[in-house]
């Protein structure tokens, strides 16, 4: 008789969730071929199809519908009883997952992951940057790093104690034409570079100055969906830019970019990392946010 291992049965719940084979080959960090191979086995095994597919979507058969059903409830008592386990551990180990965005992976990167690694050599840290917010529980993640203002209600959150700022800057050839703004609505007569947020909407340009606000629709000759693209763009004097101000510091510091309506860009909430209420956090869990705490200088819980 044929039984089916747990990364085959963990394949099929990322794939129905994910409605991907790609991105729920990422999530389990593992090769879409791979991925493939083992769940045609498991299709094999049981003499039935449990997805339809075309080279443009992947959706469950009727039985496979039917068995994710029957199996997710279970998956998730198996895995709660591993996470029991490993919170018995005494030493720190085994993969960790994080998911965050670019920027605040950049932030965190060195200060506090490569010294996590330092300090933990036998955790294996699985660190996935995307602009959407996801479920860090539905696709398997350990924590997540967001603007303290996006961390979901239900989420324990500890501050990482970097506040942000926005800068709106344009290369010095470019200044060299247009003169510099000086009020947000300034904007409207400059060029600049659009940015297309993660759900699609086109990102107004947001100010705030001794208790005035101002959203600005800025027009411009080209829209980008990737802070690196962006600043590519305005580094070669297309227009301006509105960037987090550790993306354009190194820039700014340096020159290649000049830095204007500083005045109206005033820091605002920082990075909060957040987890679960789990009764039953892992070690690497555990550690992993003693060591931020002691980095930030927050205190524990």
């Amino acid at each position: 008789m044929y039984r089916p291992g747990l990364n085959e049965l963990d394949a099929v719940i990322a794939i129905a969730r994910r409605g991907s084979f790609r991105a729920a080959a990422l999530d389990l960090g593992m090769s879409t071929t791979a991925l493939s191979n083992a769940v045609g086995k498991l299709e094999a095994g049981l003499g039935v199809r449990l997805f339809h597919r075309t080279t443009r979507s992947v959706s469950l058969t009727d039985a496979g519908g039917a068995f994710v059903k029957q199996i997710g409830p279970a998956l998730q008592d198996i895995h709660g009883a591993m996470e029991t386990v490993r919170s018995r551990q005494t030493t720190p180990s085994g993969t960790f997952r994080i998911n965050t965005f670019p920027m605040a992976a950049r932030e965190i990167l060195s200060p506090l992951v490569l010294e996590f690694l330092r300090r933990y050599p036998q955790v294996h840290v699985d660190l996935v940057t995307e602009g959407r917010l996801v479920d860090i529980v539905a696709e398997g993640f350990d924590l997540g790093v967001r603007v303290a203002d996006l961390v979901p209600s239900d989420m324990i959150s500890v501050s990482l104690g970097r506040s942000q700022q926005f800068a709106v800057v344009g290369s010095p050839a470019y200044f060299e034409r247009h003169e510099r703004p000086r009020v947000p609505p300034d904007l409207l007569d400059h060029p600049c570079v659009r940015v297309r947020l993660p759900n699609g909407a086109l990102y107004r340009w947001q100010f705030e100055k001794e208790g005035q606000t101002a959203q600005i629709d800025v027009n411009g000759p080209i829209t980008l969906d990737e802070a690196s693209l962006a600043r590519t763009a305005v580094l070669d004097g297309i227009g301006l830019g509105f960037f987090m101000e550790q993306d354009v510091r190194a820039d700014i510091e340096a020159g290649r970019l000049v830095r204007v309506l500083e005045d109206w860009t005033p820091p605002f909430g920082g990075l909060c990392l957040y987890y679960p209420a789990r009764r039953n956090a892992s070690a690497a869990l555990k550690a992993f946010i003693g060591l931020a705490r002691e980095l930030s200088g927050t205190p524990g819980a």
